[in-house]
């Protein structure tokens, strides 16, 4: 039966959230800070909203000064050795970590939402085996409202079960597509598996050992939330609009796909790749600067220390190294070494430290998945703190409208086709129309 629920029906998760901007208004004698513009009006323009504070959250804490990461009060260096993802999602969409009887019913309805309906899977054998993962992943999750229960305004339920559901099958989506691409049939999802462990069977049809699992298993903890970076804050936007958690969720996938954001860990492993032997990084890095170009995976614009990710993606791409190929791990941590050498050298006393797609790199490849689905691996785990986040913004919505500072021309007298030239109005030259 069609639902009969309101747009962006849900569960009213924690205390009220606050959504406004908090602005910082100077007076006249104050300068802008950092990389704000002041304008004539006296309001500070912050471009990228770099320390702009708007709204609250309730699911995770980024302390980038002290190096910290926490899931409602959880620090992930506790989590990460200790929790299984499905704690995690738990504790994200619910509130608390489970007892062992709601992570048990937790797992069971995971796994009995792993499978996607047939004709998605059929529409993936009709896209081009090209197709880059990511918009595969975009188009299909985007996809999956259309065999959700839909009411009379056109609205999907947005609650705990769509959101389970959404993190179910998109490790699914990930792995059929890996095949198809590579000309296999997908594998059918296993109940008994873990997240982590079902993953890597679906890839390769064959049970993973204790190692990789447990290095997935790590990554996806690690990756399922990070506060309002630029996905899940382009998901809430969506969510405020009281769009249901598949938009806001599919606008939240096409947000990671740049390389400013979910896209850097496939641009490490080229790095990697291109490098080839951790003999030669040093000399690679000091190419790099000279053409004055980034260290992918070097730096963090919120962490002021180590991202404190890194630490344990480092330690799953070293175990894993030791257990296959040592290369990936080692070519790695030659180049972060390097790369504060060269630094040492410029700027005394500075350091430069690796982030969380740094590591990513060597763990996912030495998983054998390939550069150009490591994106999607983030999805897998992010979409944990996604659909809370989206769950969250519906609890107490109000809709995240900014303003914008005009920069354009000023106001002007309209001028009659017959009158116009190359040259009008503000005095610059008018640009010719594109090429239908």
């Amino acid at each position: 039966m069609p639902s009969s629920s309101p747009r962006g029906a849900h569960i009213r998760l924690g205390k009220p959230s606050l959504h406004g901007i908090c602005r910082y208004t100077p007076n006249s004698a104050e300068p802008a800070l950092g990389g704000s513009t002041l304008s004539h009006t006296g309001t500070v323009v912050d471009r990228g909203l770099e320390g702009v504070v708007v709204g609250t959250t309730e699911l995770s804490n980024v302390e980038g000064k002290e190096g910290r990461l926490t899931y409602r009060g959880y620090d992930i260096h506790d989590l990460a050795p200790s929790a299984c993802f499905e704690e995690v999602c738990y504790l994200l969409l619910f509130g608390q970590l489970p007892n062992k009887q709601q992570l048990e019913d937790l797992k069971v309805r995971l796994a009995a939402n792993r499978m996607l309906p047939q004709p998605l899977v059929e529409s993936m054998h009709t896209i081009p085996k090209t197709a880059w993962p990511m918009d595969v992943l975009r188009t299909i999750v985007s996809g999956l409202a259309l065999f959700s229960p839909v009411g009379e305004d056109g609205s999907h339920p947005s609650n705990p079960r769509s959101a389970i559901h959404l993190i179910a099958r998109t490790p699914t989506i990930v792995a059929a597509w890996d095949r198809i691409r590579r000309g296999l049939e997908p594998i059918e999802p296993r109940n008994d598996l873990s997240m982590a462990a079902n993953f890597l069977y679906m890839r390769s049809g064959e049970l993973p050992i204790t190692e990789a699992t447990e290095a997935l298993n790590t990554y996806l903890v690690l990756l399922a939330d990070h506060s309002y970076n630029a996905s899940t804050f382009a998901a809430r936007v969506c969510a405020s609009t009281r769009a249901d958690i598949y938009a806001a969720a599919t606008s939240a996938i096409a947000t990671l796909e740049g390389d400013l954001h979910g896209g850097a860990p496939g641009k490490v492993m080229h790095m990697l790749l291109e490098i080839g032997k951790p003999e030669r990084s040093e000399a690679y890095v000091r190419e790099l600067l000279k053409r004055k170009e980034r260290i992918m995976g070097m730096g963090h614009r919120e962490y002021k220390t180590r991202d404190p990710r890194a630490e344990h993606l480092e330690h799953m791409a070293k175990t894993l190294g030791e257990a296959s190929d040592p290369k990936w791990y080692q070519i790695a941590r030659a180049l972060e070494d390097a790369s504060n050498k060269v630094l040492q050298e410029e700027k005394p006393g500075k350091r430069i430290y690796a982030n969380v797609e740094f590591y990513t790199a060597p763990t996912l490849f030495s998983l054998g998945i390939p550069a150009d689905e490591f994106t999607c691996m983030f999805a897998c785990g992010r979409m944990a703190g996604w659909t809370a986040h989206i769950l969250e913004q519906l609890g107490d919505n109000r809709l995240i409208r900014p303003q914008a500072r005009y920069s354009g021309p000023p106001v002007h007298p309209f001028v009659a086709m017959d009158q116009r030239s190359t040259r009008h109005g503000n005095g610059k030259q008018q640009a010719e129309a594109p090429n239908a």
